[in-house]
């Protein structure tokens, strides 16, 4: 039946609507031939667009001469991913060097017909030349238009954000201009046709303009997950623009990547021939300890007579010997980095934690970007000096980091010490001097093995500076799709005629439409699946308590009817507690409260009603009961009992309510406490139904805390009061169950709508 009259509905609406359309035909047909007429001046200035394409293909460092010598890389953070090079491949630095390489901060544009225009490349007719530091420094983009007539003169107009800022009229080309951002000259190129006229126009743009418009016509993709291929793609109008962009990309991304390497690895190489040196000193002194102990002790084969004796006591030692390695490579690193010598310098990462490993390779990156930078600006812009204002900040986190490191390694190294003093001092039968000879040799081996593994990276750090090979290997240089992909003139007219006709009744309905709350349950129920429980017409008795024995007006029997649908949702025996929320303030939540309390208990149950609004409580002032003690007093101390916040309500028999009480400081602690649990355990085998007026879910998050102790949640929202985008806040609450058992109560609506409204009810 129920769905009989939603189709009903459905048909009425959509009836009325067509007919309200239909009333408005006059701006049908004017849409109509606008769009067409649009459509066809559109279609008349498009150019066939080309897709055009290159591959490359991403090495990994196992495919070139290191791949003998185990994992290198570590010196330098982790491999690089395929993601990762594709954001360096199409990273601002590499675009701003193309854009200066070929010269695309200068879009030509000429006319070839009627509202067409195309772009020229590279055989323009006329260009326009500056100083080398303008394109570093230019803050606007500037337009050239440029008429040139049979006998050589030219007209030019400069503008900048659609502003002249320049003008010259018949100057003998080249022509040289001067704007407030510098001097600029038109000048012929070899593809100029004398004798004729020339009208082109010239967007003028910085390097760094250009890079960023490379970004938003640039686009990748990766073929497939299991490889290492790249794709670049672009669509143009003028394919051989197309792939010489796309080749320059290529090559200028696999110059960056020799250079950074390069720069890299030699930095290394320094820092690891340095320390080679301090430890070569620190490991020839600890050799003549051994030497001088030996000596005066006059043993000979003492390391023999030394091993130790028990499996446990080898185990610490190799422990104790890995803490100690590491710690001191955590001390060079950190003595390298606190050195002022070494600022803005690229900083090796020889540290195995890899969040330290990772944050220095960050640096290292923004390292890099600095020195690019200093390249084509001066040691005092603006954009160099917001550069080393981020380096000094990561520096000095990097440098608390390893201080931070360090210190955990010391007490490492420190506990570890202890545990094999421990062992040793429970060997009592091995001699002192055997002591002393096993701590002078574990220095030895400390710095035996630190040297040794200095020699390793030296060697692997040599053999990659020598094989600096590309990182990206063309799989197809760029290449053009054999047809375009631009769309048909018919279809862009059928397009625009299609838009005619969708643009008045989209205009119209919006007009109808656009409002920012609902009007209506049906339209909650068109919004959101979310159950609905109920809804509750406006009552204009003035009075809070309204579900009373007595009273079986249209909004008391609501109350009763959302009561049934309640009960029939709390399907278990264990079900007892309910929670009631909404978005704000003012829709009715604690009113629906009190009167869905007082209707469990008419059915002879024993019900609690309990306010948890404790940020804003109200039920005192809608029940006008006086209390001494309420529920945050109770929470917050143990001197108070529960029967001294349970109060009795006197206008319904079996309704009980605790109070919320003063306002505590720390509401949200206060209601995630373990003694919430407690109460409401108790609560459960004292009464048959607890009804719980809670706060606000979208100011506050005490209802999300508190639904832990619930079985069923209602969702109170107001017509004419609560916003259309609070149902999608409830859809979303719905679909995440993060409210069990939650529905919707419906208040506010009229009384010739509700449902039921009138059957059996007083006049």
């Amino acid at each position: 039946m129920s769905t009989n009259k939603k189709n009903r509905a459905d048909f009425i609406n959509f009836r009325h609507l067509f007919s309200s359309y239909l009333s408005h035909w006059y701006l049908f047909a004017i849409s109509v031939v606008v769009f067409g007429a649009l459509g066809y001046l559109y279609s008349r200035t498009k150019n066939p667009v080309y897709d055009v394409r290159a591959n490359v293909l991403i090495q990994e460092e196992g495919n070139n001469l290191l791949s003998n010598f185990g994992s290198l890389g570590e010196l330098f953070g982790s491999g690089a991913k395929v993601d990762d090079e594709i954001f360096r491949l199409t990273s601002h630095s590499i675009y701003r060097d193309v854009a200066k390489n070929l010269g695309i901060n200068k879009i030509h544009i000429v006319r070839s017909g009627f509202l067409k225009h195309e772009l020229a490349y590279p055989d323009f007719p006329v260009d326009v030349t500056c100083d080398a530091s303008i394109p570093d420094t230019l803050s606007s983009t500037l337009s050239f238009k440029i008429n040139i007539n049979k006998k050589g003169l030219a007209d030019v107009t400069v503008k900048a954000k659609k502003e002249t800022i320049a003008e010259v009229e018949d100057m003998a080309v080249p022509a040289t201009i001067d704007t407030p951002y510098g001097k600029f000259t038109v000048v012929k190129t070899k593809y100029y046709p004398e004798g004729e006229s020339v009208k082109t126009t010239i967007a003028f743009m910085s390097y760094g303009s250009a890079a960023e418009k490379l970004a938003e016509d640039i686009g990748s993709d990766i073929p497939s997950r299991k490889g290492n291929v790249i794709t670049l793609f672009i669509n143009t109008e003028n394919p051989e623009y197309g792939r010489d962009l796309l080749n320059d990309v290529i090559a200028t991304y696999n110059n960056h990547g020799i250079t950074d390497n390069n720069m890299q690895t030699t930095k290394t190489l320094e820092f690891i021939e340095d320390r080679l040196v301090s430890i070569g000193h620190d490991l020839n002194e600890a050799e003549t300890n051994i030497r001088k102990f030996k000596e005066n002790n006059s043993l000979v084969a003492f390391e023999y007579e030394a091993q130790y004796q028990t499996e446990k006591r080898g185990k610490i030692e190799e422990a104790l010997l890995a803490a100690q390695t590491n710690a001191d490579i955590l001390k060079m690193t950190l003595d390298f980095f606190k050195d002022p010598a070494n600022k803005y310098s690229l900083v090796p990462v020889s540290v195995d934690e890899k969040g330290i490993a990772a944050a220095i390779s960050e640096y290292n990156t923004v390292v890099l970007k600095r020195i690019d930078l200093l390249e084509n600006a001066s040691p005092g812009s603006l954009t160099v000096r917001s550069l080393e204002t981020q380096l000094d900040a990561m520096r000095e986190n990097l440098r608390t980091s390893l201080e931070r490191t360090y210190d955990n390694a010391l007490v490492t190294l420190n506990d570890f010490k202890k545990e094999h003093e421990a062992v040793l001092g429970r060997m009592g039968q091995v001699p002192n001097q055997e002591y002393e000879y096993v701590d002078l040799r574990r220095q030895q081996e400390i710095k035996q093995q630190l040297y040794l593994f200095l020699l390793q990276r030296k060697e692997e750090t040599s053999i990659m500076l020598a094989n600096a090979l590309p990182k990206g290997v063309v799989v197809d240089e760029a290449y053009v799709l054999s047809d375009p992909i631009s769309i048909n003139s018919k279809i862009y007219i059928v397009i625009f005629l299609l838009l005619g006709l969708l643009f008045p009744p989209v205009c119209l309905y919006l007009r109808k439409v656009i409002r920012n709350r609902f009007d209506s349950r049906t339209e909650v129920e068109d919004t959101i699946t979310t159950p609905i429980l109920g809804e509750m017409c406006a009552d204009r008795s003035g009075k809070t308590l309204i579900a009373t024995a007595e009273n079986h007006s249209s909004s008391a029997e609501l109350f009763r009817l959302i009561r049934s649908n309640l009960l029939f949702m709390l399907n278990n025996a264990d079900d007892k507690v309910v929670l009631l929320t909404s978005t704000t303030s003012g829709e009715g939540k604690s009113f629906i409260s009190i009167n869905l309390a007082a209707s469990l208990a008419l059915l002879g149950k024993k019900v609690l009603l309990v306010g948890m609004d404790i940020r804003k409580p109200r039920l005192n002032e809608y029940l006008s009961i006086s209390t001494r003690f309420g529920l945050t007093q109770y929470l917050s101390t143990d001197s108070i009992q529960l029967d001294q916040i349970i109060n009795h309500v006197p206008e319904v028999k079996g309704l009980d309510v605790i109070t919320s009480g003063p306002v505590p400081p720390n509401p949200a602690e206060l209601l995630a406490s373990e003694k919430v649990d407690e109460l409401f355990q108790q609560l459960r085998t004292m009464y048959d139904f607890i009804v719980v007026d809670s706060a606000p879910v979208g100011m506050v998050s005490d209802t999300f805390t508190l639904s832990r102790i619930s079985d069923a949640t209602i969702y109170v929202c107001r017509i004419n009061y609560t916003p259309l985008s609070d149902l999608k806040f409830i859809q979303d609450i719905y679909d995440e169950n993060r409210l069990k058992k939650l529905s919707v109560v419906v208040n506010g609506t009229t009384t010739k709508k509700a449902y039921g409204y009138g059957y059996g009810s007083e006049q």
